[in-house]
């Protein structure tokens, strides 16, 4: 997959020793550690970047079947051509959060969160989240994805202030002692995608924990980038058999995180957990 997608000239996140290991090394710092388990295994459907064919194609599928999704945006990037097709239009996002989907934050610019400095990051929230307002999202944006994964001290703190969930790219359920504020999350992408998902299904339901799949573009074939509709239709419906609830990014937190973990407005601080708090 790394090799496909360094052939296509797409930028990735620091892949350097440096970069590893600063990503574990966050691991540590500004944690809001989840604190219970829910009564059921759960299971968020997540877009990132939001490529036009996310909700065009992928939101009717969920629709069909009773459940919603978290989408991500980068006001930044819409209506844009870019190497997963055309991004989600204004339009796209208005009609999204009217039938029920969840908005979350992406940054406006898909900003590198790994190496930005923190008044860039601060900025690039305050402005994704100014636009997509105008666009008619009326709620507070309740959770954020770290774009290319990549996660720095000064994002990570940023994003606990503001944040109910900020979620990355390694692999794992969400479960008591994993971090909401560097979550887990797997991705449904190439041909193998719909394997490895199905896998961490099971491994979710095994520990009646939450795990969130997550894709960008959903087309005729899997991607690099995107999952086929044919298999978000299956992960969905074979989610629904094995008992999962299909929850919002924003939901799975509210469920699993501190009591009292709320959303904040846009700009306040999350309520913080004295974990949280003892590490910053």
């Amino acid at each position: 997959m790394n090799a496909e997608i360094q052939a296509l000239g797409v930028y990735r996140a620091d892949p350097s020793l440096k970069g590893k290991l600063r990503r574990r090394l966050v691991r540590l710092a500004h944690r809001r550690p989840a604190e219970r388990r829910p009564d059921r295994p759960m299971v968020t459907f997540a877009f990132d970047d939001t490529p036009a064919s996310a909700v065009r194609r992928g939101a009717p599928i969920l629709e069909a079947r009773g459940v919603r999704g978290a989408y991500y945006f980068c006001a930044g990037l819409a209506d844009e051509d870019g190497h997963m097709g055309r991004y989600a239009s204004c339009e796209d996002m208005q009609r999204t959060a009217e039938a029920g989907h969840e908005i979350g934050c992406h940054t406006y610019s898909h900003l590198d969160c790994g190496q930005a400095p923190a008044a860039m990051i601060a900025d690039d929230l305050e402005l994704n989240a100014a636009l997509l307002s105008d666009w008619g999202v009326s709620h507070s944006l309740e959770t954020f994805a770290y774009p290319y994964g990549d996660v720095g001290f000064a994002a990570k703190q940023e994003a606990a202030q503001r944040f109910v969930l900020s979620r990355a790219l390694h692999h794992g359920v969400i479960e008591p002692g994993v971090d909401l504020n560097q979550a887990p999350a797997i991705g449904v992408e190439g041909q193998d995608g719909e394997a490895i998902a199905r896998l961490w299904l099971d491994k979710a339901k095994e520990k009646r924990a939450w795990v969130i799949l997550f894709t960008h573009g959903v087309e005729d074939a899997a991607s690099p980038f995107g999952t086929s509709a044919d298999t978000l239709a299956r992960l969905v419906d074979d989610a629904q058999t094995m008992g999962f609830d299909v929850v919002s990014a924003a939901e799975g937190a509210a469920r699993v995180g501190p009591a009292g973990l709320r959303s904040p407005a846009f700009g306040a601080p999350a309520l913080e957990s004295p974990a949280l708090r003892d590490a910053a």
